[in-house]
């Protein structure tokens, strides 16, 4: 008898693990599931809130930033050179009225621009702003970044492609799924930061965090309280979307669509 209640017992308790175990995987437990992250702000700048914020980029010093918008909106696409201090924009150039800007990236002394549903990317001088040629793609275009080597392009969907700079041509593409397989949908303005790619997802408030080579989900940024604090004190401003990286300093700044803000941020993970 106590035979068999012993073996009753040590029966419980592995079944008791087991479950202590999937709870805890269920709830996203550090062992088993994807960190989410907090941050603190650690200096503000202002920006324009005129722009309409589609793509942003760091780059020796400056910040570089693609805005949306067609010749019958209130604001219009653009590319612009910004002084991060002030705000100041340096240097402009605006899109044919028939344009919507959508993400940039910088390679190889140039600078790449989407439009969304145009199916064409611009290629200008990194300096001048001098258009040097165009390419042709399929789809929509959304967000874009580089590993210096290659081209990370959105689309809308929970589908990354990796692009030849030089052909702008696909080489191969990275499905991005959640920790329980499903399509993270609507994919937007993307940054390289450390061997991961960072992704805004449009209408949310959060940052994902992504491997470039298996598209596993590797953690959240939470942003809804940075969020609802700037959409809070001014109506107007828009979603979030802008990340940039400061690959000397190791600073990290976001901002948003037609907010008057942009953030110096540091992760904290909840």
């Amino acid at each position: 008898m106590r035979v068999c209640l012993s073996l009753i017992l040590i029966a419980f308790c592995i079944f008791g693990c087991d479950k202590k175990a999937e709870v805890k995987e269920e709830k996203g437990g550090k062992s088993t599931g994807v960190p989410t992250y907090t941050y603190e702000v650690v200096k503000v700048y202002p920006h324009d809130p005129k722009a309409f914020t589609q793509g942003l980029v760091y780059h020796n010093g400056y910040l570089y930033e693609g805005t949306g918008g067609r010749k019958d909106d209130d604001f219009h696409s653009s590319l612009r050179k910004v002084e991060l201090e002030t705000g100041k924009v340096l240097q402009k150039i605006d899109l044919p009225g028939e344009y919507f800007g959508e993400g940039i990236a910088i390679l190889n002394n140039k600078i790449y621009q989407l439009t969304w549903q145009e199916n064409t990317v611009f290629v200008y001088d990194l300096e001048t702003f001098r258009l040097l040629k165009k390419f042709t793609y399929s789809g929509e275009g959304w967000g874009l970044t580089t590993d210096g080597v290659h081209l990370f392009m959105s689309d809308g969907t929970h589908v990354i492609r990796v692009v030849d700079p030089e052909k702008f041509e696909t080489i191969r593409t990275i499905v991005v799924l959640d920790e329980k397989g499903k399509p993270i949908m609507r994919l937007n303005e993307l940054e390289y930061i450390k061997g991961e790619i960072w992704a805004n997802v449009w209408e949310k408030t959060q940052i994902v965090r992504i491997d470039p080579n298996s598209g596993k989900l590797l953690g959240r940024i939470d942003l809804t309280k940075l969020v609802y604090e700037v959409t809070r004190e001014d109506e107007r401003a828009d979603v979030l979307n802008g990340i940039a990286y400061d690959a000397v300093n190791d600073r990290i700044f976001i901002t948003g669509k037609k907010w008057r803000k942009l953030f110096e941020i540091r992760l904290k993970e909840k």
